[in-house]
């Protein structure tokens, strides 16, 4: 009988540790992903000037790259701005909007990706997709997963401390992402992929249940790992179903109904996830997902990011046409903007109790 295997799209190699971004010439020389030192390095214009500052003199055949901010336009410009160089490599030295367009510009030019990540607000730096601004508001765009992973802990507690909370929320929020998964298969015969569900999911509890906090080297090492297997979970299931269900569809909906005003990405999904956990009827994961949002400092209600009650029931309400085509429980119950409201008045009355 033939053993089956199958090849997982992940990065050579992942670091997560105090100083790594020091011996960032030496991991891609030893890893031979650049010998040569030859790369074209995208930074932003704000923390992105000092890190090139240091890293500059042990990187003297790299070509700086400054990103204007985080759309299709910045990331076709870097694309064009680097295609014929003869770049071993992109690195993407930064935080979520630079690591999508240093994503998508690689892929655009053929060149493997290095993601050097600076904050940890989201489980897109290791994800096999660029979220980019569009005419049309904001598009996911397929990319290959980074061929290196780098975070170095040090610099993450450098950045401030909202962006590792609002990674706390994303990494949670699989939970729920994956209860939604689940959902669709049991109602719509929805495939399930078993190993991406299992590293998705177990990245998420190990957040959720980790007892450190924001400033502790232990908690940070995980919250990394849990973020860089959400990004392998998605590149194993082929889209971002193991990370996203109604969760992420509510703050897409914040997104697109309230542009410019929205909160970071993992303070949304936080909420969301906490929400979709009471429609479930999940009360003992609700709570506990609310406590652990509290624990951290994160927000547990729309009224604690700037909306009102009737900007979160409508963002609810519209939440599916975010995503057509994928069922969550929210597409399950189908909710009039009356019922979101009373099932809103019940989950505040329930976390509040």
């Amino acid at each position: 009988m033939p053993v089956l295997t199958r090849l997982i799209p992940s990065p050579v190699v992942v670091d997560v540790s105090r100083g790594a971004m020091d011996d960032l010439a030496g991991l891609l020389a030893d890893q031979r992903i650049s010998a040569s030192g030859k790369l074209a390095i995208a930074i932003s214009g704000g923390s992105g000037v000092a890190l090139r500052a240091k890293l500059e003199p042990v990187l003297p055949h790299a070509d700086w790259y400054a990103v204007v901010d985080g759309t299709i336009d910045s990331a076709v410009k870097l694309a064009d701005d680097i295609k014929g160089r003869r770049y071993d490599a992109v690195v993407g030295l930064g935080g979520g909007k630079i690591i999508d367009v240093a994503k998508y510009a690689a892929a655009r030019v053929g060149l493997p990706m290095v993601a050097v990540a600076t904050n940890l607000s989201h489980d897109g730096i290791c994800s096999p997709v660029s979220i980019l601004d569009n005419d049309n508001g904001r598009g996911s765009y397929g990319v290959p997963t980074p061929i290196a992973m780098v975070i170095d802990l040090d610099v993450i507690k450098e950045a401030p401390v909202r962006f590792i909370r609002a990674g706390i929320g994303d990494a949670i929020s699989n939970i729920s992402a994956i209860a939604d998964w689940e959902l669709s298969h049991k109602i719509t015969g929805e495939p399930v992929d078993g190993l991406a569900a299992a590293m998705a999911r177990t990245a998420g509890e190990s957040v959720l249940r980790h007892p450190g906090g924001c400033g502790d080297d232990e908690f940070l090492t995980v919250l990394s790992e849990a973020l860089v297997l959400s990004g392998i979970a998605m590149s194993i299931s082929g889209d971002s179903r193991p990370s996203s269900g109604a969760c992420h569809e509510i703050s897409h909906a914040f997104d697109l109904l309230h542009p410019g005003r929205s909160a970071l990405h993992g303070e949304q999904v936080g909420i969301g996830a906490a929400f979709a956990m009471h429609l479930r009827g999940a009360a003992e994961q609700s709570g506990l997902f609310v406590e652990v949002l509290r624990r951290h400092g994160l927000p547990v209600g729309p009224e604690e990011i700037g909306f009102s009650v009737d900007e979160f029931v409508a963002a609810v309400e519209y939440a599916p046409q975010t995503r057509p085509g994928r069922f969550t429980i929210l597409e399950h119950l189908n909710l009039s903007a009356a019922e979101i409201r009373d099932a809103y008045a019940d989950y505040v009355k329930t976390i509040r109790s």
